[in-house]
């Protein structure tokens, strides 16, 4: 039987984690626990039935909005009713994504699974109940934060990712979206494999086209890929592992600084401001954001698992604003942390006389992000809201 989903205004206590950081305002976003079932460890956002409201998709199941209280299989799930131990061991869909692959107007899904597994798309079949048709993309995706992002310019989103040790991304063919996307490898084989964490893509020197970031380092995009030419390496220490990375001016002087966790095991956040080197080339200067160790840093509050990391503009101000938090029982509670509370955060960007600071505001304590989160305006108010979804369950968090 499908359980309706509970709605409520989240309201933290945010006294014990330090004069810093403030739990978002009363009301400012409203909590819909659409499952209390381990079904993934993201999900996705798309319009799945053509109704022109906004929907999700965690696992094997798509969920109608407003409310996502209509459930609809899509896929064969390889565990009884599409769950998974919350415990132990790990699903087989880490993130999803909407998108119209074919071009007929309907929203399908692109699913990652496992760490070096398939990615499959699932064709929407324009209203009919019943499984939808599968089609392979690459057969295999490695590193532990692949994204779905146009990295070459051509309009259409790639899958960035990894494969046989070497970095890259796919694309598809519109002509033919069901035959097999082309990996491009964009490096040399190198230490990368399906369980490497942090990776991103951005314009990190500021010529207009986007670059890869990886923890060690970055690799500038050609001025023609054409051919499918190497990227200049770029070596720099950014963090021994993390999530998602993006490139962004934070500090407003006009070129893109890094913004990463250092650890999605373990404790972190940081930005590295973007400055000239000696040589004439980039150098980067981190500033912490939360603290790399347990211990609270200036801040006031400490996290571990920052596993899932997104940018967006969260409160309208023009700004681009860090939603991050902890992933429930990301290594089964063997990690530093592991049984600390799964808080859920935006930390809203400030700049302050030419200086720049992130401002935390939890949003929930009990929740927390997975592999992914989504953001998307879900009721059409022109607020973006998030969607995460992990071990505790799938969330909705509305503005």
């Amino acid at each position: 039987m499908l359980r309706l989903p509970i709605v409520m205004a989240c309201v933290v206590v945010s006294g014990s984690l330090g004069n810093s950081v403030h739990a978002a305002e009363p009301g400012a976003f409203e909590k819909v626990v659409v499952s209390e079932k381990y079904y993934a460890e993201g999900a996705g956002i798309g319009d799945f039935n053509h109704d022109g409201v906004m929907d999700i998709v965690c696992g094997p199941f798509w969920y109608a909005g407003p409310d996502f209280a209509s459930r609809h299989q899509f896929y064969p799930s390889a565990s009884e009713g599409g769950e998974f131990p919350n415990d132990r061991g790990y699903s087989d869909n880490f993130f999803s994504y909407g998108y119209d692959f074919n071009g007929d107007g309907w929203t399908d899904v692109l699913r990652f699974g496992f760490p070096g597994t398939p990615a499959y798309w699932y064709e929407n079949p324009q209203g009919k109940e019943g499984d939808w048709a599968r089609h392979e993309a690459l057969p295999n995706v490695d590193n532990e934060s692949p994204t779905f992002v146009d990295v070459n310019g051509d309009g259409r989103p790639d899958i960035v990712c990894s494969a046989a040790g070497r970095l890259g991304y796919g694309t598809f063919e519109p002509a033919n979206p069901t035959a097999a996307w082309t990996f491009h490898a964009i490096s040399d084989a190198g230490p990368w494999q399906r369980f490497t964490h942090g990776l991103g893509v951005g314009d990190v020197n500021g010529d207009g086209r986007q670059d890869l970031l990886t923890s060690t380092g970055w690799f500038a995009q050609p001025e023609s890929t054409d051919g499918d030419p190497l990227w200049e390496p770029h070596a720099y220490p950014f963090c021994p592992g993390g999530a998602q990375m993006f490139a962004y001016d934070v500090d407003g002087d006009g070129d893109n600084d890094v913004i990463t966790s250092l650890q999605a095991h373990a404790y972190g956040l940081s930005w590295f401001e973007n400055v000239p080197g000696n040589d004439g080339g980039i150098e980067f200067v981190p500033h912490e954001i939360m603290s790399p160790t347990a211990e609270p840093g200036e801040l006031g509050i400490s996290c571990s698992h920052l596993h899932a990391v997104d940018l967006h503009d969260m409160d309208g101000d023009g700004l681009l604003d860090i939603v991050t938090g902890k992933c429930y029982w990301a290594h089964n509670g063997h990690d530093p942390g592991a049984r600390d509370p799964a808080v859920l955060y935006y930390f809203k960007l400030v700049r302050d006389n030419g200086q720049a600071r992130f401002a935390p505001q939890m949003i929930d304590d009990n929740s927390g992000v997975g592999r992914q989160v989504s953001i998307g305006d879900l009721n059409d108010n022109g607020r973006p809201d998030i969607v995460v979804a992990n071990k505790k369950g799938v969330f909705v968090f509305r503005q």
